[in-house]
């Protein structure tokens, strides 16, 4: 049978020392959980998260961003003018 690294759990093991992983986790770094001898998940701290994946500030969008982000790239195609000449306004 194959020794497991300290920083790698077999499921079960995980799920019964949760606590321990997690705090190994803060303390030790990242934790692999293993499932049939294969790695499917690792648990780390929040900080080493937040270091790999920084959460970008969430912005309110303008509506010209809006509907730049349209995933309908064929959208303008489909908003026409008359062909007309343009109607008289009247100003008061």
């Amino acid at each position: 049978m194959k020794a497991v690294k300290k920083s790698e759990w077999q499921l079960q093991t995980a799920k019964n020392r949760f606590s321990e992983v997690v705090n190994r986790a803060i303390t030790d770094g990242a934790q692999t959980i293993t499932r049939h001898g294969k790695p499917v998940v690792v648990v780390m701290s929040q900080e080493e998260f937040r270091r790999l994946a920084p959460i970008k500030e969430e912005k309110e969008w303008s509506m010209l961003e809006h509907l730049l982000a349209c995933p309908d790239k064929t959208l303008h195609k489909r908003v026409f003018r008359t062909p007309g000449p343009p109607r008289d306004v009247e100003f008061s």
